[in-house]
């Protein structure tokens, strides 16, 4: 390669170069490109779960016949109850008041005598505190599907007679285990690479120009689109090191299924990571400032893909003008894209209609960047 060809090309490699140096040298890129992820990875594999165990609950034996104790030991050998057993239910009351407990299950006098008493009356009472509806709803459910199962048990071994014997057999696609770390780790991901892709390169420019190596720069040969593709490069080369180990990570230390193609999975990541870098970008030459472009960081991209990316919370139960939002989110589209190869495999149709999608919102934040940027001080 010779002349201009070559020339710009040999400006971008010295400014690649430089970024290395300064990466290796500045502190807060190897804290947010290698700590914060594993921080974040053990905090989701370890100290998030949306699995429902030990709930406490107060269990009132106003019946001791045999099938009541039978009942009471299949709630207290339960791994999803924290059982406190008494007569009487006047302390559970106040228990349940200050926190103590989540919820009451009465075993009624007449329970042994529930089979000859009419349908409609309920063989057990549940009394749950709704202050917190989801564990409100997880207590209704579990002691309901305890109930059911004891009933089932019962038949089998006792022959009762006259008690429809329901045998369902469930059958669970892709998270057999019904495991929600298998949920939420390839979601963090996402998250992740949301911190490191638009956090670093939003703090580089802004840094530039705070430090007034920036002016330097503009005083050299280099054009402003040669320095964003060098700093492109840079961190795209990080961030995709980043990524790699935080897989690698989900994979081996969690044991979260991976049914897909790591190829197809790499360019997701790829693509994702373009479109962050742009959207950090963007943020970074319109912020001349590292405090207020790290904060348009993380409203713009972080809180977004938290909360509006299918990470946590249902995108079809949100309200239609937050669903129309989330169409501009490219997290959305990536917790879409990891979930499906990491539990699902290679959905072709699904992952590339969504890569497509991810590369048009790229191209969005790198035209804007570029008609942002120009070589001047003001």
């Amino acid at each position: 390669m010779t002349g201009k060809g070559s020339m710009w090309w040999r400006r971008v490699k010295a400014l690649v170069v430089k970024e290395y140096y300064q990466i290796v040298r500045d502190v807060s890129s190897i804290m947010i490109s290698v700590v914060l992820p594993l921080l974040l990875l053990f905090i989701y594999g370890f100290g998030v779960s949306l699995d429902i165990k030990h709930l406490r609950i107060g269990l009132v034996m106003e019946d001791t016949a045999p099938d009541a104790q039978s009942f009471a030991k299949s709630l207290t050998n339960s791994p999803y109850f924290d059982v406190k057993i008494d007569r009487s239910r006047d302390r559970f009351d106040q228990m349940i008041v200050d926190g103590s407990i989540r919820g009451i299950v009465v075993i009624p006098s007449y329970f042994s005598a529930f089979r000859e008493r009419p349908p409609n009356q309920a063989p057990i009472q549940v009394i749950a505190d709704a202050s917190d509806p989801n564990t409100a709803s997880f207590v209704q459910n579990y002691v309901a599907g305890a109930f059911a199962n004891w009933l089932v048990q019962e038949n089998i071994s006792s022959n009762w007679q006259g008690l429809p014997l329901v045998n369902l057999q469930p059958r669970y696609w892709f998270n057999e285990q019904l495991d929600s770390r298998y949920f939420l780790l390839p979601g963090s991901l996402a998250i992740i690479m949301t911190l490191i892709g638009t956090l670093l390169t939003a703090l580089v420019i802004s840094r530039e120009w705070e430090r007034g190596t920036m002016e330097s720069l503009m005083a050299t040969p280099v054009r402003m689109w040669e320095v964003l593709v060098a700093k492109l490069i840079s961190y795209f080369i990080l961030g995709m090191v980043s990524f790699i180990l935080s897989a690698f990570l989900t994979m081996l230390v969690f044991q979260v299924p991976f049914r897909g193609s790591f190829l197809l999975l790499l360019f997701a990541a790829s693509v994702f990571l373009f479109t962050a870098l742009g959207l950090g970008l963007f943020i970074s030459t319109v912020a001349k400032n590292q405090f207020v472009a790290s904060q348009a960081a993380l409203i713009t991209a972080f809180l977004p893909a938290f909360m509006l990316s299918g990470f946590v919370f249902e995108i079809s139960s949100m309200p239609w003008p937050i669903r129309a939002i989330t169409h501009v989110i490219p997290a959305r589209y990536f917790v879409s894209c990891l979930q499906t190869l990491f539990l699902a495999g290679n959905v072709w149709a699904l992952v590339l209609r969504n890569v497509l999608i991810m590369a048009l919102l790229g191209m969005v934040c790198y035209l804007l960047t570029i008609f942002k940027t120009a070589k001047r001080l003001d």
